[in-house]
Parts: structure tokens; C-alpha cells; sequence
């Protein structure tokens, strides 16, 4: 066989998942799928069009009279099944997510069971979907509510976490009575198709999890389906606003979460060991290419020096390699064209007048010269006006901005259009307290580097990190995927059968 077959023959031919198994769909277009560590097309995944999308919310629709009225105690089980089955499967999926994306195995791993946690937490939906009782509200009445599911979801997933995130959506609607569809990233769709498969073999109605891929064409389609209820997104600002906009002129429900610009306060009081521990896994882990990265390093007072000093050689002894290798500390990016960005914010900053410490750019790794590899980066003296320190880059960049006191740095925080996550790294405990109060973002860490809230609390920023009102998993994704009803009930030998016309009040 020679080289152009043998490369042929190594691309696997992917597919949706609708109504309870695989469909090619009818679309003739298809996206490349790389291994990033590679820099070579390893699959080809279909783009769905209307009518494949139209299939899969048919099949949902389908499927969510029955399932609606399955008991939540039933649907616990069934995701007491799915959990064994992906504590079962946890290597195969850490694996399918570090060729699509390039993240380092033990970092897909964590992923992994992360995704798991949602499930436990969703094993608990018997509770969680208790509701209150006023028994005797007035005389001869009683007052209760219902949270009831709202029907067919959709979801809309980035490349970086091609399994938790999904798992915050399709897992938390199904728990709660609903029928999803999934449009996974396409640059890293295999782990949606093996969790479809691994939820049927649960025990799952077919239809109530369906997966179509796509691009934007894909998105419009499930917005603009009248039977698609509600839709989430994690995304980009501007993906998640359009999103939100579309949808909710549409009269959907919508939790959209979007882009983001962490901070990471270190106070003169802090362990200077541990910020700069923490400042190295959260700005470079995954190759910076995560929501709750850290893309800004706020020294306060003095500490500025002693920071750099401390941070530059850990960025120059980063371990960089295939995500499948061990003992490396970040993989590639996710494409030729993400690096090229990432790149051209770093020539911004350097533009700009921002003071390069530590430069990335041209970094290769022996073997994989085609890999999508950039090294970290490291600038010191980042002013708030320029490019790098105003948009989420996404990429293994680090900024470190230098300001007075705490009142400053909280202010600099605060001025920033986003507001997804900040972190203060101190030893005083009264700061901490005003840090906490004062901040304005929607997850806080004190001495924690990416805050990623637990299953059982909730996920979500402020500001333009945000549209709509609810938060991601947690008890906030089971407010978000039912309906709230009260109801009042009184039996006709209690009550009183005289017509009365003034505002009826409890008695």
C-alpha cells in the first residue's frame, strides 16, 4: 500500500446519532477532523443540514411523551448505568479526546471525570425535583408547585471540552425529563458519538439523546425548528450572543455562556510559591485553551519583580509534546489557523510596547514538525488599553499587569467587559472578604486558581460572559430545563359557594 492509501485508510469515516444509532444523514459536505499533535486529517465528519437536523428534533420529539412521564426514580437508574459504563470507558474517551484535540491524556482523563460528577450529581433528579407543600394556604385549600420537563433542548458545544460540556447539557435535560440534540464542536466530534452509543447500551429510550454535526448552517437549523425548546451554548462572546439574540426572538429559552478574560490578583502577603504554581497550570495548562484560564496575572504592590523573576523560567522549562506522550506539561493547539491567531496576539502585544519576557512563537517538537505546537509566552508590563489585554486569546499566553493595591486591582477587574472568573491569591483573610463582596464575576476563587465550581453548584460568569439568567449544571440546569407550576387546590364540600367579587385573601 503506498503513503497517499496508507493515509487514506487511517481516516475514520464519522457520523451523526439519531433516534438510538448512527445515520450518515444527507448532506455531500464533510469537515476534517486533525490530530493536532500530527498536523494530519485523522477523520471526516458530515455536516448536517435541515433535514438531518429536522430528523434528529423528530426523533427527540418522539420521544418525549413517553420519557417526560418515565419517573425520575427510573431516569436515576438509568443514569446510575450510563455512570458504570463511563467509569467503565474512561480510557477510551480520554483517548478520542486528546487525538481530536491535542489536550495530554491524564488532562483528557480529568475531563473525563468531571463528566462523570455531572451524572452522579444527575442520579440525584428524585430529589432534586422535590417540590413544596403549603397544606391548609387558605381554609379548605392546599398549595403546591410542580417543576415540569419543557421538551426537546438543544445544545451547542466548543472544541475544548468535547465531553463535560455536553455532559452539562444532554445530561441535565434528560435527568430532568427532556429529549436533547447535540451539535458537538466539529474539530472535536468522536467523544459525542461514543457517549450516544454508551447511553443507548445504558438502557436509554432511543431518540432521547441524538447528535448532528455541522457548522453555522447546522446552529440556524436548530433555531429556527419550532420544536426545539430551549437551547444552550458555550461558546465565544460573539457565537453566544447571536445565539441568545436568534433564539430568543424565537421565544426559546436560552442559557448562553461565552468568552472570557480571567484574573489572577496576587497580594504582597501571598505564598508566592503557590501563585506562581497556580499561575503556570492555569495560564499554560491545555495550552491556555480553556474558559477558566488565566490570561491575567494582577501583581499588586512590589511583587511585580519577584513575579516575573519567579514565573519566566517556569514557561521556558514547559514540557511540550504529543498529548499521548508522558510526563509534559501542554500539547499543540487546536489548528494551524487557532495557532496563527494565538500568534498574532502575541505580535499585537509586542507592538503595543507590552514587555516580551518569554516568546513562544516557532516552537516545534522533534517528530511532530507538522504538530500545531507554540510555546508559552509571557509579557510583563500590560496595559489595559492594548489587544492582549482586551480579548480573550485563548491560547498559552500569559499577561502580567501591574497596579498599586488591592482597590486598583479590583477596579481593573471590574472595568472589563467580561466577567467569567477571577482568582486572589492572599493571606489576609479581610481581603479576601472584599475581594469576594466587591468583585463583580460570576465564579471566585481565594487561593484557588480556575474556580470550576462542583456538579452539585453551578457554572457561569457575569457580564458579557453571560446571556440569560441561568448558570450551567447544578440545581441552576434544573431550574433551567423545567417549567415552574403552581397549583391550588380546593375540594367542592370545603369550599364556600357564595359569589364573592373583592380580591380573595387567605383566611
Amino acid at each position: 500500500m503506498n503513503e497517499a492509501n496508507q493515509s487514506a485508510a487511517r481516516v475514520r469515516g464519522l457520523s451523526h446519532f439519531i433516534d438510538g444509532q448512527r445515520a450518515a444523514g444527507t448532506s455531500d459536505r464533510f469537515n476534517d477532523v486533525y490530530d493536532p499533535a500530527q498536523g494530519r486529517i485523522t477523520a471526516r465528519v458530515p455536516v448536517a443540514n435541515a433535514t438531518d437536523v429536522a430528523a434528529a428534533v423528530a426523533a427527540a420529539k418522539a420521544a418525549f411523551p413517553a420519557w417526560s412521564e418515565t419517573p425520575p426514580l427510573k431516569r436515576a437508574r438509568l443514569m446510575f448505568r450510563f455512570k458504570e459504563l463511563l467509569d467503565a470507558h474512561s480510557d477510551e474517551l480520554a483517548e478520542l479526546i486528546t487525538r481530536d484535540h491535542g489536550k495530554l491524556f491524564a488532562d483528557a482523563k480529568g475531563e473525563v471525570v468531571r463528566g462523570i460528577e455531572i451524572v452522579e450529581f444527575a442520579c440525584g433528579i428524585p430529589h432534586l425535583l422535590k417540590t413544596d407543600f403549603t397544606d391548609q394556604s387558605a381554609s379548605g385549600l392546599d398549595s403546591w408547585n410542580l417543576r415540569q420537563p419543557i421538551g426537546v433542548a438543544a445544545g451547542v458545544t466548543p472544541f475544548n471540552f468535547p465531553m463535560v460540556v455536553p455532559c452539562w447539557m444532554f445530561v441535565m435535560a434528560a435527568a430532568t425529563g427532556n429529549t436533547f440534540v447535540l451539535k458537538p464542536s466539529e474539530r472535536t466530534p468522536s467523544a459525542s458519538i461514543r457517549l450516544a452509543e454508551l447511553f443507548i447500551e445504558a438502557g436509554f429510550p432511543r431518540g432521547v439523546f441524538n447528535v448532528v454535526h455541522g457548522d453555522k448552517n447546522t446552529v440556524d437549523a436548530l433555531i429556527e425548528h419550532p420544536d426545539v425548546a430551549a437551547i444552550s451554548v458555550v461558546g465565544s462572546t460573539p457565537v453566544a450572543e447571536y445565539i441568545y439574540s436568534e433564539s430568543a426572538k424565537r421565544g426559546k429559552r436560552v442559557q448562553a455562556l461565552g468568552s472570557a478574560k480571567n484574573h489572577l490578583v496576587v497580594m504582597p502577603d501571598a505564598n508566592l510559591d503557590q501563585a506562581v504554581d497556580a499561575l503556570i497550570n492555569s495560564a499554560y495548562g491545555s495550552a491556555g485553551e480553556r474558559c477558566m484560564a488565566t490570561s491575567v496575572a494582577v501583581a499588586v504592590g512590589r511583587i511585580g519583580d519577584e513575579l516575573i523573576e519567579r514565573l519566566a523560567p517556569r514557561v521556558r522549562a514547559l514540557r511540550i509534546g504529543s498529548g499521548l506522550e508522558p510526563d509534559l506539561d501542554m500539547g499543540p493547539l487546536i489548528s494551524a489557523a487557532h495557532r496563527a491567531k494565538v500568534t498574532g496576539y502575541i505580535e499585537a502585544g509586542v507592538a503595543a510596547g507590552a514587555t516580551m519576557v518569554v516568546d513562544g512563537r516557532g516552537y516545534t517538537v522533534r517528530g511532530h514538525e507538522e504538530g500545531f505546537f507554540l510555546g508559552g509566552s509571557l509579557f510583563d508590563h500590560v496595559k489595559p488599553d492594548m489587544t492582549i489585554y482586551r480579548e480573550e486569546i485563548f491560547g498559552p499566553v500569559l499577561s502580567v499587569v501591574r497596579v498599586p493595591d488591592l482597590a486598583s486591582a479590583i477596579a481593573l477587574a471590574n472595568a472589563h467587559e467580561l466577567g467569567n472568573c477571577v482568582s486572589l491569591f492572599t493571606s489576609d483573610g479581610g481581603t479576601a472578604r472584599t475581594f469576594t463582596r466587591h468583585i463583580q464575576a460570576g465564579m471566585v476563587g481565594i487561593n484557588v486558581p480556575s474556580p470550576v465550581p462542583s456538579a452539585w453548584h453551578s457554572f457561569g460568569g457575569w457580564k458579557r460572559s453571560l446571556f440569560g439568567d441561568h448558570h450551567a449544571y447544578g440545581e441552576e440546569a434544573v431550574r433551567f430545563y423545567t417549567r415552574y407550576k403552581s397549583v391550588m387546590q380546593r375540594w367542592p364540600d370545603s369550599a364556600d359557594n357564595s359569589a364573592g367579587f373583592a380580591m380573595p385573601a387567605a383566611a
